[in-house]
């Protein structure tokens, strides 16, 4: 299934920040939505800013228009903002995007595990990653990075115990 764009996105002036304020917010929300959707169906957690610029997410081919880089640090430091994307480096090249943030995730990890029977028991990150019980579930396939977050979060509810090996976490323990 391809991706369909709004309507934004085939408005060349949406390709430039906007000086007015007002214009400007509600085209960085737009475009916060549309970075947000369209990392969601393509399953981005993380992303390199150059090659995501390369992308046709920033890059409309048809108009022959792009965000130039400036304009997609601020579409992402917007989204920061929100709480939506965090910086892997201080010169910004590199993001991790939470098209979902880390408490929906573990609202949907500790659904899963209440109604498949895993209370009480210890699920490790690669059996939530990529096992077979998992297989159907939305967080199938999830970045290590964001279901650590997720299952943090569940800690502090006093939903899950994270179970560490050797400094590292290894799976954790729902309750």
């Amino acid at each position: 299934m391809s991706f369909i764009f709004p309507w934004e996105y085939d408005f060349p002036p949406f390709f430039t920040i906007q000086p007015n304020a007002a214009t400007r917010e509600k085209q960085l929300e737009a475009w916060a939505q549309l970075v947000l959707h369209y990392c969601h169906q393509n399953n981005i957690y993380t992303a390199d800013i150059t090659q995501l610029a390369e992308t046709e997410l920033f890059n409309n081919r048809n108009l022959n228009r792009r965000l130039d880089y400036n304009g997609i640090l601020t579409v992402l430091d917007y989204l920061e903002a929100k709480n939506c994307v965090e910086w892997s480096d201080r010169q910004k090249r590199q993001c991790h995007i939470h098209w979902q943030s880390p408490e929906q995730w573990a609202e949907v990890i500790h659904s899963w595990a209440r109604a498949n029977g895993f209370l009480n028991s210890v699920v490790t990150l690669e059996d939530l990653i990529d096992g077979d019980d998992t297989a159907q579930e939305s967080f199938h396939g999830i970045n290590r990075r964001t279901l650590i977050k997720a299952l943090e979060a569940l800690q502090k509810k006093g939903l899950a115990a994270i179970i560490e090996h050797e400094g590292a976490v290894a799976g954790v323990k729902f309750a």
